[in-house]
């Protein structure tokens, strides 16, 4: 073996011994908060890949969308097929666009209701609050409002909240955040979203 290859084995041995050590020390069992936050694209596909997995295992799912809910969504085109899987969406479109405070207001209370209904499912395995973020920027629901929800869900549930700006107060009771960040984004270089990559 060669000095090269020998350096490379007694390199991956202590990788493997602290990769290992980890794995034993990781005994507890229960459902996560996960937050997909950053101003980088992805953060709502990579809850959709959450929802594939889950439903794949035939777990049931429940998705809620606050922000995107008139777009069309080639995920959700194909994911709403599985009787596993219960979509709310808030179906007011960008708040830029419908510029009506009270109005978003009253359909994002709405919306709500439907994920109290997710979060207190003993049944329900998954629970995606996309784009949630955007409703307690603009003040449309009270964090303590969200964070007792989390906090009282079903033991083995896990939470996947979606959108930029995470709160503080999310972050603090997360157990695994990940922040994507823009490093180049088409649109900004005047190209379109594309059906069945973007959306």
């Amino acid at each position: 073996m060669t000095d090269r290859n020998t350096r490379h084995k007694a390199s991956m041995e202590k990788l493997k011994a602290r990769v290992d050590e980890k794995v034993a020390d990781a005994t507890e069992q229960r459902g996560l908060i996960l937050i997909n936050t950053g101003n980088g694209k992805g953060k709502t596909t990579a809850a959709w890949g959450t929802v594939t997995r889950a439903l794949g295992y035939g777990y049931k799912v429940g998705v809620v969308q606050f922000i995107k809910g008139l777009w069309e969504c080639g995920e959700r085109n194909r994911l709403e097929e599985d009787p596993n899987l219960s979509v709310a969406i808030m179906a007011t479109g960008f708040t830029w666009e419908t510029q009506n405070r009270e109005a978003d207001t009253q359909a994002c209370h709405a919306v709500w209701q439907e994920a109290e209904k997710m979060l207190s499912d003993p049944d329900t395995y998954l629970v995606v609050l996309d784009e949630i973020t955007y409703m307690l920027k603009f003040g449309y629901l009270d964090i303590a409002t969200v964070t007792q929800a989390l906090e009282n869900r079903p033991r083995e549930q896990t939470v996947v909240v979606t959108g930029r700006n995470a709160h503080r107060e999310l972050i603090a009771m997360a157990d695994t955040v990940t922040e994507m960040q823009e490093v180049r984004h088409a649109f900004n270089n005047g190209i379109q979203a594309r059906r069945g990559i973007d959306f």
